[in-house]
């Protein structure tokens, strides 16, 4: 067992060497260049134009985030336009089937945003803004998350994230992930993502300036490329309102003070489990969720109080019945026709008092493998 209090970069390396992670460690020096490090005009020239803006900033070397990205094992790719990070699945973070939960999955995804913004030397204070940002006091706020799994990771496993930004109009950006299990190199999920600006005083949604978008778009890529391929994605399909009576409820959920982030407001990973606490415990104990796209709509502070709301969905002509067996017995759910056994379901997280909308999504889920 490692003993964090007393190590030097040698003993890590040997203790990693044993773990069989040495080949995929970065660099124990930092990716990022000082103007030091390019000694010759020839060497600037064969800089990429993203690299010779990473380069010019010497300031990164210094400080405990320096220490952060030389312990981590990711950083940037050649381009310098897209992040990758490893990360092992450990026992906390698996689920009663000891594979990684949803959470655990969306904390990831948030995680190596944070690093990439981190790694082009945007600060971590909201997520990665940009120097007019803090200026402005503007801040990041999802607007709409896409994850798909197509395969869980089980404790003990190592994956390796991707992700990278691209512009999204004048009103937000959007970023991308693919999920890749180390040992095998089998892409085992994709994610999307929407983001707007916030202002951090009056918490009032603000359009992208040029100033901002100048910042931010040289760090991503020139022509489009996305996750999921924009022709009949599920990422763009509409989430339907969902109708009271709900058939699922959990009424009453508070936050925790754990629950609130940086922005001083309710994590967005949070909302994923407040939604999950609504479904029927007869697809929890049989199923696994495959496909979650949840559309935020308001801040939810730390008095508020929560209703978690879920109903089948129905999958229009080509729907086929099933009957749930559970100790309710009254519910019939409804499976794709070219997916017998995957049921869908509408969410809607709002406000106990009034009633408001605070998040609607929408989830699939399939039989649990046998392992």
């Amino acid at each position: 067992m490692l003993k964090f209090s007393s190590f030097n970069v040698t003993d890590l390396s040997h203790n990693l060497l044993q773990c069989r992670f040495a080949g995929s460690l970065p660099p124990l020096s930092f990716r990022r260049c000082s103007p030091r490090s390019v000694s010759s005009s020839s060497s600037r020239l064969s800089l990429t134009p993203v690299q010779a803006i990473l380069s010019s900033d010497a300031s990164v070397d210094s400080g405990s985030g320096s220490l952060a990205n030389r312990l981590r094992l990711g950083g940037l790719t050649g381009d310098g336009l897209s992040y990758k990070e490893k990360f092992i699945i450990r026992c906390y973070e698996a689920g009663i089937n000891k594979t990684a939960t949803i959470l655990t999955i969306a904390n990831f995804l948030q995680e190596v945003g944070g690093n990439h913004a981190q790694s082009v030397g945007f600060s971590t204070d909201g997520f990665g803004t940009t120097p007019t940002m803090r200026k402005l006091h503007l801040i990041w706020v999802t607007a709409r998350m896409h994850i798909e799994i197509y395969k869980y990771p089980a404790w003990g496993d190592v994956i390796e994230i991707e992700t990278w930004g691209q512009n999204e109009g004048r009103i937000g950006t959007r970023r991308d992930w693919i999920l890749k299990n180390v040992a095998t190199g089998e892409v085992i999920g994709r994610a999307t993502s929407k983001w707007v600006m916030m202002n951090e005083d009056s918490r009032q949604l603000q359009k992208i300036s040029d100033d901002v978008k100048e910042e931010y778009l040289v760090f991503c890529p020139r022509e489009p490329r996305l996750a999921f391929p924009e022709e009949n994605s599920k990422s763009l399909k509409k989430i339907a309102k969902l109708e009271d009576p709900a058939q699922y409820s959990r009424l009453g959920l508070k936050p925790r003070r754990s629950d609130l982030d940086m922005n001083r407001h309710v994590n967005n990973v949070t909302y994923i489990g407040w939604v999950l606490e609504s479904m029927p415990g007869e697809i929890i104990h049989t199923h696994e969720l495959q496909t979650i796209t949840l559309d935020y709509r308001r801040e939810c502070q730390q008095n508020d109080v929560v209703d978690s709301l879920t109903s089948l969905e129905l999958v229009g002509a080509t729907e086929k019945a099933s009957v749930l067996h559970g100790t309710n017995g009254f519910a019939t759910a409804t499976a794709r026709e070219d997916q017998p056994d995957c049921h869908q379901f509408l969410h809607v997280l709002r406000l106990s008092g009034d009633g408001l909308e605070i998040n609607r999504g929408r989830t699939e889920w399939r039989r649990k493998p046998t392992r």
